[in-house]
């Protein structure tokens, strides 16, 4: 994977490799072509750097703008430190005018891309704007903490993180939902929110579920602090809480059918789909980020994962995935479906018949754990691509706007989730309506 320096010339390029990947075709051959120009054009150097590497999740932060002791700086040092960046103002001035040309032609991509595919466009838009500011309303002043005081605060907090991010904010942005994403950040980076073992799941009564939320968000938002010291805080956090997860998959006592999942404690012999698939992303994800998980722990949870697959239907391909034991049951389905792909299985015939199950039945607002399996559902069926990807998407926009509050909150259709709360619905139907976005490298192509 390749992660750029902070205050790199190209941050901005890279950003739109990264935000505007998958909206084009084939979107990595396309931009890695188009990116290799522009980097060649301002004479940076003979090749790109990520050349022959576009695959890997790009990274990046956005530049920090110049400042002496926290005070602005005047315009002729502005210009002086851009003059050092540089080299020379010829050499800026290309940069400016390709990085301009580079967002014209990818905005046009995207409105067209938005025109073809459906999938609510400015209704979206106009929901995330309304989700954000109701998020940001459940913050805590004093705190940082995102939640509706029903516990679960750290995880609660994590699951908002990834929303903004999912929306295109990054806590460096000067805007209010990039303060409000670092006031955030902060709260889950205090050293009461992790044990001394690396578990985030104790201290708000989350358990395993809220540790793997915690550990996901940590991961994406690795190279995305405000700055140095964030940065390194965010790892060492991140690393504490990867390693806590790998014990858990090993813990003794483990039999055949429970061996490669997670349930609610770290000590816990038995296993299930919900908490197994939190653990499997976020170790995905740090290991995308390039953090040390070995391939192995990965592949038992796929193991695991695929153990709990019914086959149903095999004269029609039509399977699902089952929570503690084999079944077919929606939101266990969705769950399946998203992990095994984010680990890399895209063909297998689990992952043909979880989709097209799920492309027969399609979703319901009075399903059970309706945000819950929106989630999985509309993410997975991204990752399944073409006709599975174009009917998600059109269901969740169809499904989840209409939902949606005047003040911009989502809330549980039943009591199970309904006791979550609205910061829980809101994250997760921002996260299932952010498809048209990918900006959070985890669920990108």
């Amino acid at each position: 994977m390749i992660v750029f320096p902070k205050r790199s010339r190209m941050d901005r390029v890279c950003a739109i490799a990264s935000k505007f990947k998958g909206t084009h075709g084939n979107s990595q051959q396309h931009w890695g072509r188009h990116l290799g120009v522009l980097w060649q054009s301002q004479g940076l150097a003979p090749t790109p750097p990520w050349e022959g590497t576009m695959q890997s999740k790009v990274r990046v932060s956005p530049p920090a703008i110049p400042s002496k002791g926290g005070v602005a700086l005047t315009l002729p040092a502005a210009l002086q430190g851009v003059a050092r960046v540089f080299g020379s103002p010829l050499k800026f001035g290309r940069f400016i005018a390709a990085t301009m040309l580079a967002c014209c032609v990818a905005l046009g991509t995207m409105r067209a891309f938005s025109q073809e595919q459906g999938g609510g466009g400015e209704r979206v838009n106009d929901a995330f704007k309304r989700a954000g500011q109701f998020l940001m309303s459940c913050q805590e002043p004093a705190t940082g903490a995102i939640h509706n005081r029903l516990r679960n605060e750290t995880a609660m907090t994590s699951l908002a993180i990834l929303a903004f991010g999912a929306m295109g904010h990054q806590p460096a942005d000067p805007t209010p939902e990039g303060q409000a994403m670092k006031k955030a950040l902060d709260y889950v980076l205090r050293p009461e929110n992790q044990d001394a073992t690396g578990y985030f799941g104790k201290n708000d009564g989350s358990r395993m579920y809220g540790h793997g939320i915690t550990t996901l968000m940590l991961a994406e938002m690795l190279g995305m602090g405000t700055n140095e010291q964030q940065d390194a805080i965010i790892r060492e956090r991140c690393r504490k809480a990867i390693d806590l997860i790998l014990r858990a998959q090993r813990v003794a006592g483990k039999n055949e059918a429970n061996r490669g999942g997670w349930r609610y404690t770290p000590d816990a012999t038995d296993s299930d789909m919900s908490i197994t698939c939190w653990q499997t992303m976020a170790l995905r994800a740090a290991r995308n980020a390039g953090m040390d998980v070995p391939k192995e722990s990965i592949d038992l949870a796929v193991r695991y994962i695929k153990g709990l697959y019914d086959s149903g239907d095999r004269r029609r391909g039509i399977g699902g995935f089952g929570y503690s034991s084999r079944g077919s049951e929606a939101s266990t389905t969705a769950e399946g479906l998203l992990a095994l792909q984010v680990c890399g299985d895209y063909d297998s015939e689990e992952v043909k018949g979880a989709s097209d199950r799920l492309l027969k039945t399609g979703l319901r607002p009075g399903d059970r754990w309706f945000y819950y399996t929106s989630y999985y559902y509309a993410q997975g069926m991204y990752q399944r691509g073409e006709k599975h990807a174009a009917e998600a998407r059109k269901v969740m926009s169809d499904l989840l706007i209409p939902l949606q509050s005047r003040e911009g909150w989502w809330d549980g259709v039943g009591g199970e989730e309904r006791q979550g709360g609205k910061v829980y619905a809101t994250s997760l139907a921002v996260l299932a309506l952010s498809v048209k976005n990918h900006f959070l490298p985890i669920y990108q192509r």
